[in-house]
């Protein structure tokens, strides 16, 4: 269809009434059930604006945005009242529509009436998708839904250029996080730690968080555990015109659980001297004297540019931020009175300005002192003096988040799993959620002799080599495999088959350490070497000892308690000759009755 074609059958759709509305469920994690429902606006099934995205641009490019925004809200009340849908109704509007005169409480009063819907029950959700914004007027108007008792919602957080300052305006009730930040968030540290700081600072701002685009249960049982409220997707329930009420036994069955996410950590890597330089973007920059509208045209023409740089002969002497040039631009001669002004009229002349060589930290620190317009609109960086670009807070926030979550791991260098502090702090997730789990310490019996026959090299092989087998033999999602240090170990299991992965390890380690031993000490089952005392000795080959401990929150509350306990088992292990696992008994769970110590070697079990 031509755009005309496009035009006429779009106020077809629109004059006839022949949207349609699809409800998706929203989850409160919490409380196990639907806390109510976002309404999804589709046009005619046989339609070529049948998806959203072909809807709204064709309206967009006619001047038909607000008629068709308001066709869209009709019939959601409409289709929520019919089905009598329990809960909040969640509607999508474009800040340009909720300006509109059309949007006037009253009127959206008035729909509300009509469809026998309360206001309490309706939360518009905004989304900012608009070149310049006029937060002032944006501000009243939420101001005035609140009055009539309608609350809002920022939807697609962290998709737009200006979601920040958006929720630090409006100052919504719920914060919508974008579904690409959800996606495979239980493999990616980095969406982990942008949720979990999206989730904190809701709290501080009295905003709760839904998390969209949730597709797996994987998915879910770490948003549970990262502390979000609600969730909707697909794994919930997809958009339909008869949605769901009833959550599905697999999703039940996720919220109910007590298993505690095994949160994804940074493989180890060297963290080299990060510097400001790492955040330069290339910029256009302007003299003092540049004509204000110029540097308007420049902003419009690049939309993702926060900020340019004032520079006088190569020296930045200013930086003009996106929002405060729009802000006066933003009304109806906004051109005529401002437009021909020297830009410098409307610079900040003492922006935060550093050299490319300044460390990440010590920026951080700057910006910190400089307050929050260092972090809204960015910073000047320089070499030697001379302007070499712009960097922004947000850019600067993610080094910073990577530098932390790099530096929390404590990652051994040579296994890449983690080490002590994220081991307690995982020991601590699961005691604090007063969860059942087996702490299992390994260790390599007659390590030092082997280190002192065949050299470190070959000890770091065996070491690596325990580390695949603690890897691959362990589920990702519920087992967590950590290095204490040199050759101990320490894996915390929820698996309910956690003996029998052990004793599964300890046979493929008999098994494949064989190859790491000459023949010849491999047929004797052991080489000479000298002992603790300075005698030559025999040792026996390098063997895998495991003393488990049964972690019952009746009995353990405390870190330091289960790594007690864990240490004494593995002593306990190691007295047996050959690779073997140790159960201590003596602490069942409430009700099981106490059994005698168990040892069952690897060759028992084969």
């Amino acid at each position: 269809m031509s755009q005309e074609e496009m035009r006429l059958h779009l106020e077809d759709i629109l004059a006839n009434a022949r949207l349609m509305t699809l409800m998706q469920p929203v989850l409160d994690l919490v409380g196990g059930q639907v806390m109510g429902y976002e309404a999804l606006s589709r046009g005619p099934s046989n339609s070529p604006l049948h998806a959203p995205q072909a809807l709204f641009r064709v309206a967009e490019q006619h001047g038909l945005l607000t008629v068709l925004d308001w066709a869209c809200v009709r019939m959601a009340l409409r289709t929520f009242a019919q089905l009598n849908l329990p809960g909040q109704l969640f509607v999508n509007l474009s800040p340009g529509s909720l300006l509109d005169a059309s949007f006037a409480p009253v009127e959206v009063m008035a729909a509300l009436e009509i469809a026998g819907i309360s206001s309490d029950r309706v939360v518009i959700e905004i989304t900012e998708n608009a070149t310049a914004l006029d937060y002032g007027d944006l501000r009243q108007a939420v101001t005035r839904l609140r009055t009539a008792g309608i609350e809002v919602a920022i939807d697609d957080f962290g998709e737009g250029f200006s979601s920040l300052r958006l929720w630090s305006e409006l100052k919504p009730s719920f914060v919508k996080i974008d579904k690409h930040f959800i996606a495979d968030i239980h493999q990616d540290p980095h969406k982990v730690q942008f949720v979990r700081s999206i989730r904190q600072l809701a709290e501080g701002a009295n905003a709760l968080v839904i998390a969209e685009g949730v597709e797996s249960l994987s998915e879910l049982a770490v948003l549970k555990d990262l502390g979000i409220r609600y969730a909707q997707g697909y794994l919930i329930g997809r958009p339909s015109p008869v949605p769901i009420r009833l959550l599905s036994r697999e999703v039940q069955m996720c919220l109910e659980s007590g298993t505690v996410s095994v949160f994804p950590l940074l493989q180890a890597r060297n963290t080299p001297h990060v510097s400001a330089g790492k955040l330069v973007a290339s910029a256009p920059s302007v003299s003092p004297s540049t004509a204000s509208q110029v540097v308007l045209d420049l902003l419009l023409k690049h939309p993702d540019l926060h900020a340019v740089a004032v520079v006088d002969e190569c020296i930045p002497v200013g930086i003009i931020h996106r929002p405060a040039l729009l802000d006066h631009f933003i009304g109806l001669y906004g051109r005529e009175l401002y437009g021909k002004r020297p830009c410098s009229e409307f610079m900040d002349a003492a922006p935060l300005i550093v050299d490319k060589a300044t460390r990440i930290t010590e920026l951080s620190e700057l910006v910190v002192k400089k307050g929050k317009a260092a972090f809204t609109q960015g910073f000047v960086i320089t070499t030697e003096g001379r302007y070499l670009g712009l960097g922004s807070g947000f850019d600067l926030m993610r080094e910073v988040t990577e530098m932390q979550i790099v530096a929390a791991r404590y990652a051994n260098p040579l296994t890449g799993l983690p080490g002590n502090v994220p081991i307690q702090e995982h020991m601590e997730r699961l005691l604090s959620n007063e969860q059942t789990f087996v702490t299992a310490y390994f260790d390599l019996d007659h390590f030092k002799p082997y280190n002192d026959v065949y050299g470190f090299r070959r000890g770091d092989d065996i070491i690596q080599l325990l580390a695949r087998i603690l890897r691959d033999s362990c589920s990702a999602e519920l087992d967590f495999a950590g290095h204490i240090g040199g050759d101990d170990f320490v894996v915390l299991f929820q698996s309910l088959d956690w003996e029998v992965r052990c004793h599964g390890m300890l046979a493929r380690f008999d098994r494949e350490c064989l190859a790491l031993f000459n023949p010849e000490h491999v047929e004797v089952g052991g080489y000479y070497s000298e002992d603790r005392r300075g005698a030559m000795a025999f040792h026996s080959l390098v063997s895998l000892s495991i003393g488990a401990v049964l972690v019952d929150p009746a009995h353990f509350h405390q870190y330091q308690e289960v790594a007690r306990a864990a240490a004494e088992a593995k002593h306990q292990a190691k007295r047996i000759d050959g690779s073997n696992l140790f159960i201590d008994q003596r602490r069942m769970p409430y009700g099981r009755q106490p059994a005698t110590e168990v040892a069952m070697s690897a060759a028992d079990c084969a």
